[in-house]
């Protein structure tokens, strides 16, 4: 047999070398798509915050407004607070815009404040008492002091949900131990005090 020519040899060198390119990219894709697969997915992750609401019952309404008051004049009346919470959350009250006379009445109105069950802004009845005052025959000037969420009275603790309390509160013009010139002195005087209840979360 005649040995191939050296330019056949050439060509026949050319023409395996793409072949031989195809046949490994060949054997490539066969081992790209010849193992085992698995996954698994934790989908719908997200992040959103819990929420607090606080309302009451006195429909936009002030809970005391007393004119010509005297001497020893006493009243008590009620709030609904209702909490509204998707997280566990702590209420408290305080004492906001204080309102201070030149005569001092603010000393001589002594306020109580308890907290229970039953009754509502517009009538007490069956307002039941529920542990011991918040606030004991305390004159508006010493609640003024009490003026933010960290000092404030109650320390209510509300689970996750809607939940509400009845706040009972009352006063009383006190002039005990007053001289009559000091009792006339208040005349035309004026006071006034906002009580504000906060929600936060725990």
């Amino acid at each position: 047999m005649s040995k191939l020519s050296l330019r056949a040899q050439k060509l026949m060198v050319g023409a395996a070398t793409p072949l031989a390119v195809v046949l490994a990219a060949g054997m490539v894709y066969q081992a790209s798509y010849a193992a085992f697969t698995g996954q698994t997915r934790n989908s719908g992750n997200e992040w959103a915050t819990g929420s607090v609401k606080l309302t009451d019952d006195d429909g936009g309404a002030a809970r005391f407004r007393v004119a010509n008051m005297l001497p020893n004049d006493t009243q008590t009346k009620c709030i609904v607070v209702t909490a509204d919470a998707s997280v566990p959350s702590t209420v408290k009250g305080y004492a906001i815009n204080p309102v201070t006379s030149t005569s001092g009445l603010e000393n001589k109105v002594m306020v109580t404040i308890v907290s229970g069950s039953g009754g509502s802004f517009d009538d007490c009845t069956g307002f039941t008492q529920v542990g011991a005052a918040h606030v004991s025959d305390a004159p508006l000037s010493a609640i003024a002091q009490v003026n933010s969420f960290a000092g404030g009275f109650g320390g209510w603790v509300v689970p996750a949900g809607v939940s509400s309390k009845t706040y009972q509160i009352s006063w009383r013009f006190d002039t005990t131990g007053m001289t009559q010139a000091q009792i006339d002195a208040m005349q035309g005087a004026k006071t006034g005090i906002d009580m504000q209840w906060e929600m936060q979360s725990n």
